[in-house]
């Protein structure tokens, strides 16, 4: 669910109304709400085995856990009968709200764009020699980029201004996150895969210690003292696990301190050093540029995804 959630707009949580909230129900809220899903569904399905009770229901609004989500939804229904799916079910008259087919459609996902500075990482560098071009390729993963606009190239520290922003079919007045441009700067300054060009004023700050929390995906457990190839972005890197912090309870909600070691399907705070300065945003503020995942390095196989929290 990490994995496939990650990059997801709206998370749906199907509950059956005849058990209402469960432990499995709890487990993929929080996870949607720590992958900072902005928009959440909770369907209330088999609501004709229930012989469409608005109490049955309400059981469900009351006990689904208070999550930090811009926008939990509430959606009585049938999927055997149709009811609330395409169109609105004459059969809960006391429900005044969209059908689910209705809701996912009109849900705005357009400002959801992480808000913020400049975050452009660089993926490819596109030169020509016979015209003299050089320009820097990538996905804008944050803010506005517009020719002009001052900008600080990390983890150099150089700062510039953007030349143009161009496109295949030509030069573009700005570019906003989730467009792929090519950024050409004023200055012929060094700039590689892997670096960062941001707005100056809110640049991320470069550190070799990164806490966040890892949801741990190897049956080889997580422990201090690992060692992992750490890929954030077009950045990747060595990093060795100082302490795992905790783990979370994600039944309860709970974080047990004192964890030796993360299993499989745990999900914890742990430090890590890294090998080189990470340009690090909090996943809170920007799920591009603050999500990354850990490696095997013997066996090359992804192990932990993990969001930075400072």
């Amino acid at each position: 669910m990490v994995t496939g959630a990650s990059t997801a707009d709206l998370a749906v949580v199907l509950v059956d109304a005849r058990h209402g909230v469960v432990e499995q129900t709890r487990r993929h809220a929080f996870i949607a709400s720590l992958l900072r899903i902005p928009h959440i569904v909770v369907a209330v399905n088999k609501m004709d085995l229930v012989d469409y009770a608005e109490e049955a229901f309400d059981a469900v609004v009351r006990d689904f856990p208070a999550l930090d989500v811009r926008d939990v939804t509430f959606i009585p229904l049938s999927a055997l009968k149709g009811d609330n799916v395409v169109d609105r079910s004459a059969a809960m008259p006391w429900y005044a709200g969209p059908a689910l087919l209705e809701h996912l459609e009109g849900v705005d996902i357009e400002h959801d764009r992480d808000e913020g500075g400049l975050r452009f990482p660089v993926q490819y560098v596109i030169r020509d020699g016979a015209s003299d071009y050089r320009g820097y390729a990538g996905r804008v993963a944050g803010g506005v980029a517009h020719p002009g606009d001052e900008v600080v190239v990390l983890p150099s520290g150089v700062r510039t201004t953007i030349a143009s922003v161009d496109t295949f079919d030509g030069p573009l007045a700005s570019a906003e996150a989730g467009l792929s441009v090519t950024i050409r700067l004023a200055e012929d300054v060094d700039v590689s895969r892997g670096d960062m060009i941001c707005a100056p004023g809110d640049a991320p700050e470069l550190t070799r210690e990164v806490h966040a929390d890892v949801a741990w995906m190897s049956d080889t457990p997580l422990r201090a003292g690992g060692r992992y190839a750490i890929k954030r972005s077009t950045t990747t890197a060595r990093a060795i696990v100082d302490v795992v912090e905790d783990r979370l309870d994600v039944a309860t909600l709970e974080r047990h301190a004192g964890t030796a070691e993360l299993a499989l399907n745990d999900i914890g705070r742990v430090t890590l050093r890294t090998s080189s300065p990470v340009a690090a945003d909090p996943y809170r503020s920007n799920r591009a540029t603050g999500a990354f995942i850990l490696i095997d390095e013997a066996t090359n196989d992804t192990v932990g995804a993990g969001m930075i929290t400072r």
